[in-house]
């Protein structure tokens, strides 16, 4: 009787847990948080010093006793206990009440995922503080958050390229009739154009300055205006302090890798599904969603790779987690999207 009053008074959350950012939503308040999955710990005592937004500032700034840690990699859980007390911490921030009430929360994992691997996710969610813990499959909270005909006997070509995965997936009947899951996504990138500037420049640069320049002159095609940008970094001959002009040619080059795996991924998934389905996305094409559909021109490369229309989703920072959400506001609708 007292765990059904306790269920009543809490909210309802839809979590997407990601590798770069983690988004919470409520029924009734929409999208109530967004800020990056960082830790900033007391090396030496355990604590937690800041999280979120304030902890990825801390990235590649930090004195020895204080270790900035991103807990999920590759979209599953690096560090357990790290996981819990971010996950915790997010809760506590978004309902008021925490103690009294334990919210029920669904999250949504990439399609790859293993059974341990879930298993960490709800373990995780409970141990911070959740009810009961359902999880659904990116890129089919991604279809839903964008509205498309999940429900009906249709192919739904779904591309999420998140921080550490890009799941391609085909969707119909409310189920995936088949997905690919590959680990090349958003953090690649930003490693690759740290890499580029290393060979090309001899500099060292951060990785929130690899996130930013990639986010400022990035590209996946040739524009039709050059981009320009300034970058500072650390000399690997010298030790000094540098900087360097770059165009978007460069970063195109330096991101060439991790969108060819992107793009081979789409085309796997295209040459694996069934005809009936494949015509179906060749009618209404293919949905992108995720950070990384931000990426300049990734849509025409797509386009020019395949031949069919690629659409971007109007918010696709949050495609995913009001997708999730949606799963609680229909229960009823959508509960046997659930994989546990």
């Amino acid at each position: 009787m007292f765990r059904n009053l306790f269920s009543f008074l809490g909210k309802d959350l839809a979590m997407d847990l990601g590798t770069a950012n983690t988004l919470l939503y409520t029924k009734n308040d929409g999208i109530v948080l967004n800020e990056p999955s960082v830790v900033a710990l007391d090396a030496e005592r355990g604590h937690v010093l800041a999280v979120g937004r304030e902890a990825k500032e801390f990235l590649g700034r930090t004195p020895k006793r204080i270790q900035a840690v991103r807990p999920m990699r590759d979209g599953v859980i690096a560090d357990f206990e790290v996981t819990r007390q971010m996950i915790s911490y997010f809760i506590k921030k978004v309902i008021s009440g925490f103690n009294i009430a334990r919210p029920n929360i669904v999250i949504c994992v990439p399609t790859g995922i293993t059974q341990v691997e879930k298993r960490a996710v709800v373990e995780s969610a409970q141990q911070a503080g959740s009810n009961n813990v359902h999880l659904i499959e990116e890129p089919m909270a991604a279809a839903i958050g964008a509205g498309m005909p999940i429900n009906e006997p249709l192919g739904n070509m779904v591309v999420d390229i998140g921080g550490g995965t890009t799941e391609v997936a085909v969707i119909s009947l409310s189920a995936i009739a088949y997905a690919e899951s590959v680990r090349m996504a958003g953090d690649a990138m930003n490693t690759a154009v740290q890499r580029f500037f290393q060979e090309e420049f001899q500099l060292l640069i951060g990785e929130n300055m690899a996130e930013r320049i990639k986010m400022a002159v990035g590209s996946a095609y040739p524009l039709q205006e050059q981009l320009v940008a300034e970058v500072a970094g650390k000399n690997l001959v010298t030790g000094t302090p540098q900087s360097v002009r770059i165009t978007d040619g460069h970063i195109r080059e330096a991101l060439a890798e991790p969108v060819r795996a992107i793009v081979t991924a789409i085309r796997k998934a295209l040459e694996k599904t069934p005809p009936e389905l494949a015509a179906d996305i060749g009618s209404n094409g293919m949905l992108l969603a995720g950070g990384g559909a931000l990426l300049k021109g990734l849509d025409v490369l797509i386009t020019a790779d395949t031949g069919l229309k690629v659409t971007i989703d109007d918010d696709p920072l949050t495609t995913v987690v009001r997708g999730t959400g949606r799963t609680l506001d229909d229960k009823k609708r959508y509960s046997n999207v659930y994989i546990n």
